[in-house]
């Protein structure tokens, strides 16, 4: 396999490594196409670094020692041909907690509504479409979830009988915010992602993750596979955990892109996210979503997840939500998309780079062994902590 992670020229980068020589994850920057480990007493974590006055200056003044070129140690990073004898990419946060919102986009809240209440008919739907854009209009990127607008359109909603559980977090006043993983456990570029063997209906979910401090400054941000079980989550909200949380589910990376005066929060909000699907079947498929039309702001995000009623000592990774939920049949007609064993998901956006998976079951990914208390142990056997 040969993708790379596209990393822009510009900007300050930040991730972990895995080299055969040191027994913790390095942690590392990129400068001219070449990897260098900048783990010190000082920062011996990515949390570390971001807890910092200026993550961006710190990471632009440290030292280091280069472990080998971007492009060859990407490529050593898939899975599939791993040499562990060589360096890898890990996922970029350690010590994180790996939180997620969900139903951030207005515009595809109503088309879940729409296919829900058409039950699978293209005629049925575009005669829906119709009905409830003559309630509510066609144009609702600038809905703000919440407001009195949103508050009568909920009410028409509910009373022509299209009321759905997703309104409640995608036009009212709280947003979703769940678990997506346990700190550690999140896989980065190369890695294998996983499906639950449960599952006969799924999809990648192409979303930025902001990065956030314990105090809940926001210091970058990176990429994201909100891995996610459609079939699971449908049948019921409360299963979200099983949905949403197996083994290898969460992947993030390449790097997280730092804060600073080439890269900041009207970035974020400004940037497209695409997404390719390519299976081993011939099958193809692309998409994209446009930060632009959330209906939250990442501010507003962070904020809803951490703050004086939750807080996050180790800072936290929050996933930002999609708008694009795959439709384009895979087999037979009006089926719809879902994963098959061997697809390859690139995720992708320009002042980010490209965050590049294969997927598999659960059950056959690398399980997840390597969590805080070996990092710890690892760093302190090292004179580290």
């Amino acid at each position: 396999m040969t993708n790379t992670t596209l990393l822009p020229d510009e900007g300050l980068f930040i991730g972990r490594a895995r080299t055969s020589d040191r027994s913790h994850p390095l942690v590392v920057t990129v400068r001219d196409g070449t990897v260098f480990d900048i783990t010190s007493s000082m920062a011996p974590t990515v949390r570390d670094v971001c807890e910092m006055p200026d993550p961006a200056g710190y990471v632009h003044a440290a030292g280091g020692e280069p472990i080998g070129s971007l492009d060859a140690i990407a490529a050593n990073s898939f899975q599939a041909a791993r040499d562990p004898e060589k360096p890898s990419l890990l996922s970029p946060v350690d010590l994180q907690a790996v939180k997620a919102s969900g139903v951030t986009f207005v515009v595809s809240l109503l088309e879940r509504v729409i296919e829900e209440q058409a039950r699978g008919s293209a005629e049925k739907a575009d005669a829906i479409r119709a009905d409830i854009a003559g309630l509510i209009g066609h144009d609702l990127s600038k809905l703000k979830p919440g407001s009195p607008e949103a508050m009568e359109i909920k009410a028409k909603l509910i009373q022509r009988g299209a009321w759905s559980q997703y309104l409640e977090v995608g036009i009212g006043p709280d947003a979703e915010i769940f678990t997506k993983c346990q700190p550690m456990a999140s896989v980065g570029f190369g890695a294998d992602v996983g499906l639950h063997p449960v599952s006969t209906w799924n999809n990648p979910e192409p979303e930025i993750a902001m990065i956030a401090a314990s105090s809940g400054r926001i210091v970058g941000a990176t990429l994201g596979n909100d891995v996610n079980l459609r079939d699971v989550e449908g049948r019921s909200a409360l299963l979200l955990g099983k949905a949403k949380d197996n083994n290898a589910s969460a992947a993030l990376g390449p790097f997280i892109r730092l804060f600073d005066d080439s890269f900041s929060i009207d970035d974020v909000k400004q940037a497209t996210v695409r997404l390719k699907v390519e299976g081993e079947d011939g099958f193809s498929l692309e998409g994209a979503s446009s930060m632009a039309e959330i209906s939250r702001s990442p501010e507003e995000l962070v904020a809803a997840a951490m703050g004086p009623h939750h807080q996050y000592p180790d800072g936290l990774a929050l996933y930002l939500g999609t708008m694009f939920v795959p439709s384009k049949d895979r087999g037979e007609k009006g089926k719809g998309f879902t994963h098959k064993v061997g697809d390859i998901v690139t995720i992708s956006s320009e002042k980010f780079g490209a965050l590049v998976n294969r997927v598999r079951l659960s059950p056959d990914c690398p399980h997840w062994t390597y969590g805080a208390s070996h990092l710890m142990r690892d760093l302190a056997k090292a004179d580290l902590i």
